[in-house]
């Protein structure tokens, strides 16, 4: 206690008035005074974190001879939300022949980034699909945001190639893909497989079991031009999406007038893809007949040589009228992906217990922001159904749902003293959404209670106090814990901009493309082996760290035995470098003759 007071008294006035407003804040909201009834918390809208992993083998020169597959990748990309998403890219033959860590999306250049570096994809010799796995799981170990949508997304052709000379086997390569997998499934990254199929040689087996193990689907082609439309399916089957056909149109030279409906005002984001092999001129008009500048503020517009993809921001509930105009003869694909803001909630059970023979209520609603989405018709275009699952037999009931009022009403009545999960399924032509799962045991008429990661049921008031004053308690700690926090605040600080990366192979003279890493996702100190992914070849490197130094510049420290240029000249890094934007430094590796450079860049 004395310790605290010591820290407390050396505290400047400035950190200590947050801390007390917080205490304050706390202890009110945990007292027995508090309002009896806990709000719903503000949700954000789901965030991708997604990997694109693609064989560059020679093989795919045959299966994906013009590249489609890089133009898919671009697709998948644009249609990621404008800002708040992470992606990461892993080109592999039977090594890592090109790697960009997670980026996070915050504007259009950023998305640009990373399709510049698809277009600088190389092919190269060989195949070992378990290098490429391997490498895709651990990016998003070491980029991936909690609370994030992780994924990965494969196109290949299913086939190893391996390297004899190497000594490579075939038994090797099956057990660290097999690894590889099980950490996949494991940690919850689904993997979406596209097995290309333009010369007949797919095997299909082995990409339906990647998928299948790790809760992904499945997607084959003979036709690269379907990349498109499968990359459309992968990220609305994601996020809980339809793909809604619009219309298929033929050209005829002239613009041609299509309607795009935006359903609702819960749409953050309406895709509008338009897919066609020549190019595609278009025009929009909004719900109240104003023509919409395309691009402007709140449309988007992304082009390719296979593809454009119109996003429009927070649209505007109605009809939109789509005119398009093509080279005669020409047939152009449209469809729509909407990203909402909208979640599923179960409404508290009205009983804590339950036993063979009860029948149990249920209610759902939809939540937009955290608030109750009142709209009567929102519901009335959706079907809903209870689905009961009876976990001592496995067997599951579909039960319809009421769908007439602003919420979506069901019960279910307990034939037998089992153990059942309940959960509710909303659905309609654009998306799809399922609530948290609830248990109930009617074995012993115990609380019916949450599923990991769903709604606590309500209390009773004579467990109420007890828990209010636990939380008084818990409280305190929190307290004496941000005030440990804040103390600790300098040395915790963010990183700005990012690290240009190469590393230079002193036997071969050959040096990797430029690799550039985002600095944000670190706090307070990092390694260079951490921004080198923890490569084991590389592990010297953890020798160096950076952290954040003033005027958004980096101070990088390291040991004496490890030798750090800049310019050409020897720096003494035991002492300290500052490190400002557009400064390039070497690093010399003696236990595998590499060299890494670097060039710090805000």
């Amino acid at each position: 206690m004395l310790r605290t007071q010591l820290c407390i008294s050396r505290t400047s006035k400035n950190i200590l008035r947050p801390v007390f407003l917080l205490l304050l804040v706390l202890c009110i909201s945990a007292s027995p005074f508090a309002a009896g009834k806990a709000g719903a918390a503000s949700a954000a809208p789901s965030h991708i974190d997604a990997v694109l992993l693609i064989d560059v083998s020679n093989s795919m020169n045959k299966s994906d001879k013009n590249k489609i597959a890089n133009e898919a990748m671009k697709m998948f990309i644009d249609m990621l939300s404008a800002q708040g998403d992470k992606v990461g890219i892993v080109a592999y033959t039977d090594k890592v022949q090109r790697e960009k860590a997670l980026l996070g999306i915050s504007s259009a250049s950023d998305k640009q980034d990373l399709k510049d570096f698809i277009d600088g994809l190389d092919r190269g010799a060989y195949t070992d699909i378990a290098v490429g796995m391997k490498e895709a799981v651990k990016v998003l170990e070491n980029g991936s945001e909690p609370g994030h949508e992780p994924m990965i997304v494969m196109l290949a052709d299913g086939n190893n190639d391996l390297n004899e000379a190497a000594g490579r086997t075939q038994s090797q390569s099956d057990q660290e893909l097999d690894a590889a997998v099980a950490a996949a499934k494991q940690k919850g990254y689904p993997v979406y497989t596209i097995g290309l199929n333009a010369d007949g040689k797919l095997n299909k087996e082995i990409l339906a079991g990647l998928s299948g193990q790790t809760g992904g689907k499945t997607f084959v082609t003979d036709s690269a031009e379907d990349l498109p439309q499968i990359l459309s399916e992968i990220f609305a089957d994601h996020l809980k999406l339809k793909v809604v056909p619009v219309q298929s149109v033929t050209a005829d030279g002239s613009y041609q007038e299509v309607t795009v409906n935006v359903p609702n005002g819960s749409v953050l984001e309406a895709n509008i893809s338009i897919m066609s092999a020549q190019p595609v001129t278009a025009k929009l008009t909004d719900p109240s007949g104003k023509e919409a500048a395309i691009p402007s503020d709140d449309v988007l517009l992304s082009k390719s040589s296979s593809y454009s993809l119109i996003k429009l921001l927070s649209p505007e509930q109605g009809d939109w009228k789509l005119q398009v105009k093509g080279v005669p003869k020409d047939k152009i694909d449209i469809n729509l992906v909407f990203n909402y803001d909208l979640e599923l909630k179960l409404d508290a059970l009205p009983s804590k217990t339950y036993q063979k023979g009860d029948t149990v209520e249920i209610s759902s609603h939809l939540s937009s922001n955290g608030a109750q989405v009142t709209l009567g018709n929102l519901y009335q275009e959706m079907k809903a159904v209870l689905l009961v699952t009876d976990t001592d037999t496995g067997k599951v009931q579909e039960l319809p749902m009421d769908n007439s009022g602003a919420e979506f009403k069901g019960s279910f009545e307990i034939a037998e003293d089992h153990n059942y999960e309940l959960k509710v399924r909303a659905e309609e032509s654009s998306f799809y959404r399922e609530s948290e799962v609830l248990t109930i045991n009617a074995k012993t008429g115990a609380a019916a209670s949450p599923a990991p990661g769903g709604t606590e049921p309500a209390l009773d008031n004579s467990s109420s106090n007890t828990l209010y004053y636990i939380i008084g308690g818990i409280v305190l700690v929190l307290a004496a814990a941000v005030v440990l926090w804040l103390l600790r605040q300098k040395s915790n600080r963010g990183f700005v901009g990012q690290m240009v990366v190469e590393v230079l192979d002193g036997n071969t003279g050959e040096k990797t493309y430029p690799q550039y890493k985002k600095l944000s996702a670190f706090r307070g100190k990092f390694t260079l082996h951490q921004l080198l992914q923890l490569a084991p070849e590389l592990k010297e490197s953890e020798k160096l760290a950076f952290t954040p130094g003033k005027n958004d510049r980096l101070l990088l420290r390291g040991s004496e035995d490890i030798s750090v240029e800049r310019s050409g000249r020897v720096a003494d890094a035991a002492r300290g470098l500052e490190l400002k934007s557009g400064d390039r430094i070497s690093v010399a590796l003696q236990t595998v003759d590499k060299t890494i450079l670097l060039e710090y860049l805000i």
